[in-house]
């Protein structure tokens, strides 16, 4: 089951029309394009996803046409404020038929310790599916203990990896030596892909791929096939993008925007978030020049 989370995994955004309407046809697309350029898995509801802004029903309709349009892995992300509600769409999404279920903690409520590892214990307990632990400090304000993360390893044959996006290479080494013989460790943020790889992470999980797939899918086969010189020129090229469209501007309408330059069409993030100014726009421009992707 580990070996499923080898490879480079999109967290893929969810189109929108101009009503802020999911359009189907161009997710439809989007899933086939990130096929073609040799994607490991989608996952489906991260953060780039725009989980936190879709109702249920359009959460169980984004994941039915991605599950329909491939057959790689399709890791869906069910994380909610609270265990009831991410139990609840844990359910739905396994009966859709994913093949692992990404879980971030509660961010609204900040959680104490034993109330996270409470939380992920009860759905790993009682959902019979793999869980991939997220941890994303940038976004739940939550850096999940190591201990946590290592006891509901140990107590749970069904955690079977974590998505770390802490962007702390510290931090991943750590786990990689604590459980990374039981589970998958997967890279969170591209700056620290090829270090992570290097250390023995299984893969990357990363918002840059939704944007050059094709330069994170050559990283990880250049890591494969040990042309390491190559490996870390890619590395830099995916550094200037990261540093722009993830650290600088607001991640969600940059990626957005990058994507709709190079011809993806996929629309514009739900309100409260705003597209881009015209000065970031030409920013946003200005790094895909300068990295070769316009």
């Amino acid at each position: 089951m580990i070996k499923m989370l080898e490879g480079i995994f999109v967290p893929h955004v969810t189109p929108f029309d101009e009503e802020e309407k999911i359009n189907r046809d161009i997710l439809t697309e989007l899933i086939q394009y990130f096929e073609d350029v040799g994607i490991t898995g989608f996952v489906t509801l991260g953060s780039n996803g725009e989980f936190p802004y879709l109702n249920l029903s359009e959460k169980l309709d984004v994941l039915e046409i991605v599950r329909n349009s491939t057959k790689k892995p399709v890791i869906a992300g069910v994380t909610e404020n609270s265990t009831k509600e991410t139990l609840e769409l844990a359910r739905k999404a396994w009966d859709i038929g994913v093949d692992a279920l990404l879980i971030a903690p509660p961010f609204y409520f900040k959680p104490r310790d034993s109330e996270i590892f409470a939380h992920y214990s009860l759905i790993a307990g009682k959902i019979d599916a793999p869980v991939i632990i997220y941890n994303v400090p940038k976004f739940t304000g939550i850096n999940i203990g190591l201990e946590i993360i290592e006891r509901l390893v140990y107590e749970h044959s069904n955690i079977m990896g974590i998505k770390d996006s802490s962007g702390s290479i510290g931090r991943i080494v750590e786990l990689i030596r604590r459980v990374g013989n039981e589970i998958a460790v997967l890279a969170g943020t591209a700056d620290v892909i090829l270090p992570a790889l290097l250390l023995g992470a299984s893969g990357a999980v990363v918002a840059i791929a939704n944007v050059a797939p094709r330069l994170c899918v050559e990283l990880y086969n250049a890591f494969t096939e040990m042309k390491l010189e190559r490996a870390k020129k890619l590395q830099i090229l995916i550094n200037q993008l990261n540093e722009v469209l993830v650290k600088k501007l607001n991640q969600v309408s940059a990626i957005k925007e990058a994507m709709n330059m190079r011809g993806l069409a996929v629309g514009y993030p739900r309100m409260p978030s705003l597209p881009l100014s015209e000065n970031e726009v030409r920013e946003v421009e200005r790094v895909l020049i300068e990295t070769g992707l316009l």
